[in-house]
């Protein structure tokens, strides 16, 4: 890739697509009346916040039993001991 400053703060960067991609890009950008660099910024930004990792926490209150929900009902179970 191949990166130089750009004046309004973005780095410019060259990326290499297959020729059918590019059509479509081509195409999908003035669908939207937008640049083909704005489409892929977009896609790009799209895709960094879908991969975002789960924070820590996520989890941390499991109990290990899968059937929980399964024991709720009219009549409340035994609770089972925390350890």
């Amino acid at each position: 890739m191949h990166h130089a400053r750009d004046r309004d703060g973005m780095k410019r960067t060259t990326v290499s697509f297959e020729e059918p991609t590019l059509k479509r890009l081509r195409r999908v950008a003035a669908e939207r009346h937008t640049s083909i660099a704005e489409l892929i910024r977009e896609a790009v930004e799209e895709k960094l916040e879908r991969s975002r990792p789960k924070p820590r926490s996520l989890g941390a209150g499991a109990s290990g039993f899968t059937d929980t929900s399964e024991l709720v009902g009219e009549e409340r179970p035994e609770p089972r001991p925390w350890r």
